[in-house]
């Protein structure tokens, strides 16, 4: 054990105790069959980064703004100084967290955009990376109303609505004549509104692999739904004779008086970029600006101190003060390239040329670790650095920030006793679509220590625990599974639907309380567990490049929490 990791060990025995001990008065005798009940979750993160590099100044803040998989961010303003950001939720419930600030650098969540099973169609047959892509927020002056438009892979592009966006958002309003993916507001200060989306090629005949088109269409704002000519104002990208691919993700703007059009291009990897387009007309004709790309890591030397690449898919916004920021996300990878948590939200300044176009990015500038806004101080409680993540379980609801499967999960876990979440083990499984009986949150951090007390009896097949999942083919579970006439504490690598088991310990059947910590040097995961308040090593030297979007694919980071299944 690492000097590091020894100070964090202690800190966590009492809490660990006294949940060993009991489940607010629940005796390990009640547990009950195919029910597993966890005390609570503690998470630390331990990122070096974090740990050699302190803050300059007081109004000094840590890029990744949200770190974790929180991937195409998108903003939007009232313009009486609230400032909200959503992101990307795929298959996971709810979708597409609301995120409040009022001065752009400390953010909190408020809420879940699609709160609501009816808002969520068709997710049960689809993976972990399809669902909800690229949400984005606009907010029409005119009717003071704030929308929020996303595509349902496989269902259709669609929006909803509200006059509040501290509650409920309107069920899904369909826009079956917008095809592809990525579609996006734009409401002129003429009172017009049209929709930008990624499209096929013209007349669908695709020149080559990524071969994309943005269109523009109006939208009719009192009858929610859209008029006249769709129009592909973008056809391949920037440089068309150079074959770019994947345009997408578009914005459109007008900044003093030209219409902006701004989008993602070089797909989501290494190569990912933000380009700009301006008209004077919003249906175009559009023209690429001089100074593009205006935001890509893509060029730099990959073996840079602390790199973030596959920077795009940004957003603009002008703050109340009269300043230009973007959110975009982008990755920080380890090792030989990968990463665990995903595409992570960043914000940077926005700069002008000389001509008046916007950058964020040029020549060899590098996407900064750390940045500041002038005037604005981050609160100290904020998820800063190496923080911490407690949850006892006490109240009603779960956190905002946890999550399940492509539905609400309700019928498998319960918080009725206080101090207790109680999942009941389901014939759905991790490695299957549907709805298992999985409760997480997002990884945040390379290095971290996760802990939890669980009271679990199992019967026949049944097994419960912890898991670090990236996708249904590419988890790992930590379970508590019955064997022969004993218990045993099992870590599995599960690949493509197929468990191989990588370490094991047998536990008297008699057993019922367990400690369960999952340690995270960066490239390797490590599994502890506790039974009579003393911390054994199960297994370590656990491959977390496996989890990796290198290795998996997909577009969502890594989660970890709990789960029962039989």
């Amino acid at each position: 054990m690492s000097d590091k990791k020894s100070f964090v060990f202690p800190l966590l025995i009492s809490a660990l105790a006294i949940g060993l001990a009991s489940c607010k008065n629940n005796s390990a005798g009640e547990t009950g069959s195919s029910k597993a009940y966890f005390d609570y979750f503690h998470y630390e993160g331990h990122d070096s980064y974090y740990e050699s590099t302190p803050l300059p100044t007081a109004e000094s803040l840590y890029n990744p703004l949200l770190p974790g998989w929180y991937s195409d961010p998108t903003l939007c303003t009232n313009g009486e100084g609230d400032y909200f950001l959503a992101t990307s939720t795929f298959a996971y419930f709810p979708g597409v967290p609301l995120f409040l600030s009022r001065d752009l650098v400390n953010w909190r969540q408020v809420g879940n955009i699609l709160s609501r099973e009816s808002q969520l169609v068709d997710m049960q047959r689809q993976s972990v990376s399809e669902g909800i892509f690229a949400p984005a927020l606009a907010y029409n002056k005119q009717n003071k109303t704030y929308y929020m438009i996303t595509t349902n892979v496989g269902v259709g592009n669609f929006f909803v609505k509200t006059q509040n966006p501290y509650g409920e958002w309107s069920d899904p309003i369909a826009l079956p004549e917008v095809g592809g993916i990525d579609p996006s507001f734009f409401f002129d200060d003429n009172g017009k509104a049209y929709i930008v989306n990624n499209d096929e090629a013209p007349d669908k005949k695709t020149e080559y692999d990524g071969h994309r088109t943005i269109m523009i269409q109006e939208f009719d704002i009192e009858n929610d739904k859209t008029i006249g000519e769709r129009k592909i104002i973008v056809n391949k990208g920037v440089h068309p004779e150079d074959k770019p691919i994947w345009i997408e993700g578009p914005h459109l703007y007008k900044i003093n008086g030209k219409y902006m059009l701004m989008a993602a291009e070089g797909g989501t990897s290494e190569g990912h970029s933000e380009v700009l387009f301006t008209a004077n007309e919003p249906m175009g004709p559009y023209t690429p600006v001089a100074v593009n790309p205006i935001l890509t890591q893509r060029h730099l030397n990959p073996d840079r101190p602390n790199p973030v690449t596959c920077s795009g898919h940004a957003d603009l916004i002008q703050t109340n003060e009269g300043d230009w920021w973007a959110v975009f996300l982008a990755c920080r990878p380890i090792g030989s390239g990968y990463e665990n948590l995903g595409r992570e939200t960043f914000m940077m300044p926005v700069r002008w040329t000389k001509e008046g176009t916007p950058y964020i990015t040029k020549d060899e500038e590098v996407v900064p670790m750390i940045i500041e806004r002038q005037g604005v101080r981050p609160d100290s409680a904020a998820q800063r650095g190496n923080f911490t993540v407690d949850v006892s379980f006490d109240n009603d609801k779960l956190p905002l920030d946890w999550m399940s499967l492509r539905t609400s999960a309700e019928q498998h876990y319960s918080l009725a006793q206080k101090g207790c979440l109680q999942l009941t083990c389901s014939t759905n499984k991790l490695s299957e679509k549907g709805s298992p009986a999985y409760i997480c949150r997002r990884l945040q951090h390379h290095k971290f220590t996760c802990e939890t007390s669980m009271r679990f009896k199992p019967e026949g097949s049944e097994q419960a625990g912890m898991a670090i999942f990236k996708d249904e083919n590419h988890y790992y579970y930590f379970a508590v599974r019955q064997s022969d006439s004993n218990n045993k504490l099992c870590v599995y690598k599960s690949e493509n639907g197929v468990s191989t088991e990588l370490a094991s310990a047998d536990v008297d059947a008699s057993v019922a309380n367990f400690g369960l910590r999952i340690v995270s040097e960066g490239t390797s995961f490590a599994f502890f567990y506790n039974t009579d308040n003393e911390w054994k090593k199960l297994t370590d030297n656990v491959d977390a490049a496996f989890l990796s979007t290198a290795y998996a694919g997909g577009f969502t980071g890594t989660t970890i929490g709990f789960y029962a299944e039989k």
